[in-house]
């Protein structure tokens, strides 16, 4: 086993402290561009509400069909956020881990220093998980500037959409992990990201899917944090619901990160 090998071998490297240097690299990258995320981050989400949630809304509105006779605007608000936090992570975690791995060889530049391949792994979540918060906090003050928010518990939807955006990030860096290029991507996010987006309670309830599809939604990660977000913003709570949400999302995670674990260190430890 090589110095790097024994340096994974110990417990809790996944969370020490080298990894910061990992975030902080990529903070110093975000620091050149930052006024771009932001702009990005606040004109996004208002074209977003102002399109879907008020345009389309007038015509939802009028039919009074969602659960609770919910405004479409307060419907769709939360749900965006999450969705946007996951879409941020799902990119992050597919070509800039790629370029890092095969392409610019960051990674393999980073590993002749004291870092190691899970230095990397968590140094590179922890910076989605900056990234998903920026632009939640971004996102929940348009919501809140459009009074799209029913309840002040909206502002514990900023987490729900980090830990979302964390349940989809380490899935996806340990597939990224195992591929040599990118085409595994363009499936992942047509099949993948792009059906969740629609199919998992953003705009419309799930129960107006087909049934043989019902169960299927409820099992993405994507429908617990939009219907987890969703219940704070509008103010309808429900603890053990609550509770099964963030704990599927949790789960997903962890999993997530036991996979990247071992194909980061496949991939990078020689």
């Amino acid at each position: 086993m090589t110095v790097i090998g024994l340096r994974l071998a110990r417990p809790g490297a996944i969370a020490s402290r080298r990894s910061l240097r990992v975030l902080e690299h990529d903070l110093l990258v975000f620091r050149r561009g930052w006024y771009s995320y932001v702009l990005s981050g606040m004109s996004q989400p208002f074209l977003y509400l102002v399109a879907m949630g008020i345009g389309l809304g007038l015509y939802v509105n009028r039919n009074g069909s969602l659960p609770g006779g919910v405004p479409y605007l307060d419907y769709i608000a939360p749900a965006l956020l999450v969705t946007q936090a996951m879409m941020a992570a799902a990119f992050e975690s597919a070509w800039p881990i790629m370029g890092k791995i095969h392409w610019d060889k960051t990674y393999h530049a980073a590993l002749n220093t004291p870092l190691g391949a899970l230095d990397l792994l968590a140094g590179d979540l922890m910076w989605v998980a900056f990234r998903a918060t920026l632009l939640s906090v971004l996102f929940l003050a348009v919501i809140v500037v459009l009074g799209a928010a029913a309840s002040p518990l909206v502002v514990f939807a900023v987490p729900i959409a980090v830990l979302t955006a964390l349940a989809f990030a380490a899935p996806i860096m340990a597939f990224t992990a195992t591929q040599t290029g990118d085409g595994g991507f363009n499936a992942l996010f047509r099949f993948g990201i792009t059906p969740l987006f629609l199919f998992s309670g953003t705009f419309f309830p799930i129960e107006k899917l087909p049934l043989w599809l019902q169960p299927l939604a409820w099992i993405t990660p994507l429908y617990h944090g939009v219907a987890a977000a969703r219940s704070l913003s509008i103010g309808q709570v429900d603890p053990v619901g609550l509770s099964i949400h963030v704990a599927a999302l949790a789960a997903v995670a962890l999993v997530g990160l036991w996979a990247a674990r071992i194909t980061f260190r496949r991939r990078l430890v020689v």
